[in-house]
């Protein structure tokens, strides 16, 4: 279904692509898309795909709760942590190659992954994931903007795939739900190593070639301490979860990851070529897009967190059931964005990126007020909020892709995708950990929705 949306969306963003000579120079922009959408959707599908089956990965390894939140977290650290490095590779040896790599080792680990007979082994599995996922990110989105060289395209390229992340979380949280209820948590690795498989074997057809950014350092000292600041700071969070912020664990990682992060911009004035050229993050229209893009992931899942715990713990409902909650959720979200596209295209992606910020929040607040309430029916209770923040936070998620990466030069693509995807990762990490503190369900909630009240008015101020 992802491959046939993405393939039907490219008819209306090949129109600026020029004459049949240019099209004729390189594959054709509409099965390219495609391919690199699914792929995408796909890296955040792993990313989730573990959430709901955890219960069940817990009593079959016998694994307490510190043990089971490392292996939740674990895609997700490397996968922060070497995104920016993984946008370096890209802009130094070309798109297309490290996509490779990155896909190689993503299907290899996950083809680990469901033969582990250990947590030890699966934790490593996992790992890798992430690592591989950290190579393909960056890597497609710069294949992508070879694809669509000119800018207007391009921009209708990035409207859509906006909202592919977002729908690949969907789809790892329901899907996952569907699997650990009818079969194995162990089936969930199926959806990554066939498209990986699938993607390896297509990519040298489907996707043009791109060059190499010859003479290029690969700035080791700055990937290091963006790599382990990264790392430390989301596993800090992370801890959290199950530790008090003053807590030994929490304060070492947390102080470690600020004195590395604080000593990168300072190490990056000095080389050459910098792994994030500090001029790249000044703009404040982009800085406020990646922060709304870091917003929009958070929002969305930790609107999956909590009900699916919710539903399950406190209701007493299964998974299946759980899951079958949330397929509104997924049926606004595909809507929303087929229309975020054109939308953007009409009114600006500034305006759309406001008003689905808005939505998104006011969703977020119907949650807060009625989701929780156990006497409150479905249809009046969750199902409202179910709608409005999907629909928010694909138009949100779109506006804010194309911002993030206005006026982003083609050597720099591989940047962009790092960056982008760091933002994605790491706005889950702080958000839970900031407001899962504050003890409450229906406050988190709430605070959540008021912070994309702030980020949309403050994307109002900024021209």
């Amino acid at each position: 279904m992802a491959v046939t949306q993405t393939a039907r969306t490219t008819q209306t963003l090949t129109t600026s692509e020029g004459g049949s000579g240019s099209r004729a120079a390189r594959p054709a922009p509409g099965p390219a898309f495609a391919l690199l959408g699914t792929v995408q959707m796909t890296l955040i599908f792993a990313l989730t795909s573990l959430i709901v089956p955890l219960p069940a990965i817990g009593r079959e390894f016998t694994l307490g709760r510190d043990d089971l939140l490392l292996l939740s977290a674990a895609y997700g650290l490397s996968f922060a942590g070497l995104l920016l490095f993984g946008g370096r590779l890209t802009d130094r040896f070309g798109g297309r190659r490290v996509l490779t790599a990155g896909l190689l080792l993503f299907a290899v680990a996950s083809l680990a992954a469901p033969f582990a007979q250990g947590a030890g082994t699966l934790l490593t599995a996992r790992f890798a994931q992430g690592v591989g996922a950290a190579l393909t990110a960056p890597a497609a989105m710069a294949v992508l903007r070879a694809v669509f060289p000119e800018p207007a395209a391009f921009g209708r390229a990035m409207a859509t795939w906006g909202g592919l992340s977002v729908l690949g979380a969907t789809a790892g949280n329901l899907l996952s739900g569907v699997i650990s209820a009818l079969s194995s948590w162990r089936l969930s690795f199926a959806v990554p190593v066939a498209v990986a498989a699938a993607a390896l074997l297509l990519a040298p057809r489907l996707l043009p070639a791109t060059p190499e950014g010859e003479g290029r350092s690969l700035d080791l000292p700055g990937a290091l301490l963006a790599t382990a600041g990264i790392s430390l700071a989301s596993y800090g969070f992370v801890l959290t979860d199950v530790r008090s912020w003053g807590s030994t664990n929490v304060l070492v990682a947390l102080v470690a990851a600020a004195a590395l992060l604080l000593a990168f911009p300072l190490v990056e004035r000095r080389v050459r070529d910098p792994l994030l050229p500090l001029g790249f993050l000044r703009d404040r229209r982009r800085g406020l897009a990646l922060a709304a893009i870091g917003l929009t992931a958070a929002g969305t899942a930790l609107t999956f967190v909590l009900l699916s715990l919710h539903l399950q713990q406190e209701l007493g409902w299964s998974a299946l059931r759980t899951s079958a909650a949330f397929l509104p959720f997924a049926v606004a979200l595909l809507v929303a964005g087929r229309v975020a596209g054109p939308l953007v295209g009409r009114y600006g992606a500034s305006r759309v990126t406001t008003a689905g910020l808005v939505v998104a929040a006011a969703g977020l607040g119907l949650l807060a007020l009625t989701g929780l309430a156990a006497q409150i029916p479905y249809a009046y209770g969750l199902l409202p909020g179910l709608l409005l923040l999907p629909a928010g936070a694909a138009a949100a998620f779109a506006g804010a892709a194309v911002l993030a990466t206005d006026g982003v030069a083609p050597h720099q693509a591989g940047l962009a995708g790092g960056v982008m995807n760091t933002a994605m990762e790491l706005g889950p990490t702080v958000v839970f950990a900031a407001v899962l503190s504050l003890g409450s369900d229906t406050v988190s909630l709430a605070a959540t929705a008021v912070a994309f009240a702030a980020a949309a008015f403050l994307n109002t101020r900024i021209k």
